[in-house]
């Protein structure tokens, strides 16, 4: 009975502060109750691929004999990106909402390539390097849950996803992406609400549902000796970390 009468302590020690908090005016008092709304957004994001690299490889060369090589491949930094886009939001219930937001990804994935069985004059793997620059037009389709509203912040989590279409890629690089991939999306953001608009920071993780690897793009290659680097991999999926603003 004790330790009942003790947690029930507890519980009402956190609780009480929290039901006695002072009330704010609340900016935008009606902004949620619009059955669509409109906004635009900005943020800065990172690119990532996992490759799965294929391992040892038989080459044929020109006179037909053959050679073994092993080339691993990865993607050794993140770069900063950015986007930018609009949103369209639809109010569905008093905590859920769905949202369309068509944006534009600028990004950067910088790769190395070693190839173990050639080496420098120091008796390094040769290494190889390629910026695979990339430009995504993306349609996020999510579906949003949002805490009620205390005074002038809202926390919420979102989920959702996103088909991108990639109009960059080199013909003569090593790696190429497919022009289309999609993406699954989660997500966590607050809604602050300012006496003249409302700001939407969003932290937000995409996960690439297939390969996004051009797998045919090696044998278009005219340079031989680049063939072994682009076959090095046969899978490669991509992740996003996002932070964006919105402002509605």
């Amino acid at each position: 009975m004790k330790l009942h009468f003790t947690i029930l302590l507890i519980l009402l020690t956190g609780i009480l502060p929290v039901a006695a908090q002072e009330r704010m005016v609340q900016n935008r008092p009606y902004t949620d109750l619009r059955p669509v709304h409109f906004g635009i957004l900005v943020g800065t994001h990172a690119q990532d691929l996992e490759f799965n690299n294929i391992g040892v490889q038989t080459i044929v060369n020109e006179d037909g004999s053959e050679t073994q090589a092993l080339i691993t491949t990865d993607q050794n930094r993140w770069d900063a990106g950015l986007n930018v886009g609009v949103l369209a939001e639809f109010r569905l219930h008093e905590n859920f909402q769905f949202r369309v937001a068509p944006a534009l990804y600028f990004g950067n994935r910088h790769l190395t390539f070693h190839n173990h069985k050639e080496t420098d004059g120091s008796g390094q793997p040769i290494m190889q390097q390629q910026d695979l620059k990339t430009v995504y037009v993306s349609s996020a389709l999510d579906l949003i849950f949002a805490a009620p509203r205390s005074n002038n912040h809202r926390p919420y989590l979102m989920a959702g996803l996103n088909p991108m279409l990639n109009l960059s890629g080199g013909d003569q690089d090593y790696i190429k992406l497919k022009k289309m991939d999609v993406f699954a999306e989660v997500g966590v953001g607050c809604d602050f609400y300012l006496p003249f608009f409302k700001l939407r920071p969003e932290l937000k993780f995409l996960f690439g549902l297939t390969n996004s690897l051009d797998t045919k793009h090696a044998d278009k290659l005219k340079d031989a000796n680049m063939r072994p680097y682009a076959k090095s991999v046969d899978k490669a999926h991509s992740k996003m970390i996002v932070l964006t603003f919105y402002f509605e």
